[in-house]
């Protein structure tokens, strides 16, 4: 089972709103969802952006791929920064190799 982090747009004609869901691959843009990790709008002044952190990284953890729409919403949220650090530790941490020229 191969999932996916993708936008599913909601909202009337003209007003679109749209949830971060994490979803099956294979799924249509409309369909079955696994699961709501947040929401966007981007028709308000300042595009209203939520996102659950803690299920986003979860599930980015288990293997789901973002796509590009969805990896700059999670970019802004600063999950994609999060979940880089969790997987190769803090920029400059102790132990890090570093380059000298």
């Amino acid at each position: 089972m191969a999932v996916k982090i993708r936008l599913m747009r909601v909202g009337k004609k003209k007003q679109p709103h749209y949830r971060l869901v994490v979803v099956e691959e294979a799924t249509k843009r409309d369909g079955a969802v696994v699961e709501v990790i947040g929401h966007y709008h981007p028709l308000f002044a300042q595009d209203d952006l939520t996102v659950d952190v803690e299920k986003a990284l979860a599930w980015l953890e288990r293997g789901a791929q973002p796509t590009e729409a969805a990896r700059r919403l999670l970019s802004r949220a600063g999950v994609m920064k999060l979940w880089h650090e969790r997987r190769f530790g803090p920029k400059g941490a102790p132990g890090a190799e570093s380059v000298s020229s």
